[in-house]
């Protein structure tokens, strides 16, 4: 891993009680819901240690040893508080590739605590607006106005979004009708509650009519559109086409529902990266196949595995500008504040969060990367519709 240009003179190490001696170990903390049917990802704190065990066998992070510890987030308030209050009391350097809804709650105890979250889900507005925050991925925000302007260039002429009945749902709504007002659509709105074990309502009225180029897209967490896909067999459709965004539906959905014989055949797809199946994602899957080969719970084609992975990289790039010097939180929130552009290999374009990088929008002012990838399901495999990333910052900020 090649390291980083130091931009705006140098870093100043300041406090914690890591040191500059290799044998010194540094912690760092992973967090996300780990258990219970919505939103669980407990393939990212398990991507995090066989991350750690990596590192550690090739010289650890700017000379230290890397100490990976997890907190099961429990997609709640209360423990995403827990969780950053965890960090704080280990004296956590960093939080890196974690997931929680709940940023409002937790980031001000890392902000107090001074220590950065780098590389969340983008599952919480406060990721994109902290100073302490570094994020990877622009977040729902972008995947929404990536998949409005695929359908509309794919040839919809009605699109329809089953999406959770939250305030985050109604700017999903939001954002998908700003990726289709440029083609001048706009999409029929169908709210649904997560978890529920049948969607049939849901499916007919996305449906609607059911005629030649209507889309439905599903916006919502990954088990329930599970469930969903499962009401939509049923219901059985004759020509609307389906479309989704990645998260909410990968490659191991494609596959135990029968691949290219499936109903996902044809299945139109946003994410934030390119496909499980993209050579960028060559080391990381040497990673599992090496160090977490015998764990069922990470799963290579889960963006939330792969945004961990990009964290992780992003974390160790930056860092080694420290080489030599203390590693604290303090050093690396300065490390973030004035490093850049670090390389992910292709996963994303370059990335660095100066303020020349920033993108203009009020709502999410630490947005740097607008970047999404449009897929679709050929041959029962998740590939690339558009030759590399696609640049949606225009219609984001519009």
């Amino acid at each position: 891993m090649a390291a980083t240009a130091l931009l705006g003179g140098g870093v100043t190490a300041c406090g914690g009680d890591a040191s500059a001696d290799p044998a010194s170990p540094v912690t760092v903390m992973t967090w996300a819901p780990m258990n219970g049917k919505a939103g669980s990802e407990p393939g990212m704190p398990a991507m995090a240690q066989a991350i750690a065990r990596y590192f550690n066998d090739n010289g650890g992070i700017a000379g230290h040893s890397v100490r990976v510890i997890t907190c099961n987030e429990g997609n709640s308030s209360e423990g995403a508080i827990a969780c950053a209050n965890q960090a704080t009391a280990a004296k956590a350097v960093a939080v890196v590739g974690s997931s929680s809804q709940f940023g409002d709650q937790f980031m001000p105890l890392l902000e107090s605590a001074g220590i950065s979250y780098i590389g969340g889900s983008g599952a919480s507005a406060a990721e994109f607006s902290s100073p302490y925050s570094y994020p990877v991925n622009g977040g729902y925000q972008t995947l929404l106005v990536g998949n409005g302007e695929q359908l509309a260039a794919a040839g919809c002429h009605r699109v329809a979004i089953v999406r959770p009945d939250t305030a985050v749902g109604d700017s999903m709504y939001t954002f998908l009708n700003n990726g289709l007002a440029l083609y001048h659509m706009s999409a029929i709105d169908v709210k649904a509650t997560e978890g529920r074990t049948n969607y049939q309502q849901e499916v007919k009225l996305a449906v609607g009519s059911d005629r030649p180029r209507d889309c439905v897209t599903s916006a919502l967490d990954a088990a329930s559109t599970e469930t969903f896909f499962d009401s939509w067999r049923q219901y059985a459709p004759t020509n609307a086409h389906l479309s989704a965004l990645i998260g909410s539906f990968q490659q191991s959905l494609v596959d135990t529902t029968g691949g290219a014989d499936g109903p996902l055949e044809g299945a139109i797809a946003t994410g934030w990266y390119p496909p499980d199946g993209s050579p960028v994602w060559n080391e990381m899957h040497a990673v599992i196949k090496k160090y977490a080969f015998t764990n069922n719970s990470i799963n290579p084609s889960d963006p939330g595995v792969e945004t961990t992975w990009i964290a992780y990289e992003v974390f160790k790039k930056v860092t080694e500008v420290l080489r030599g010097h203390p590693l604290t939180a303090q050093s690396v929130h300065a490390a973030f504040d004035a490093t850049g552009p670090v390389s992910t290999s292709g996963a994303t374009p370059p990335l660095a969060w100066q303020a020349g990088n920033l993108i203009s929008l009020a709502a999410t002012p630490r947005t740097v990367n607008t970047d999404v990838s449009f897929q679709q399901v050929v041959n029962g495999q998740l590939t690339e519709a558009h030759n590399g990333l696609v640049d949606v910052g225009p219609a984001l900020v519009r």
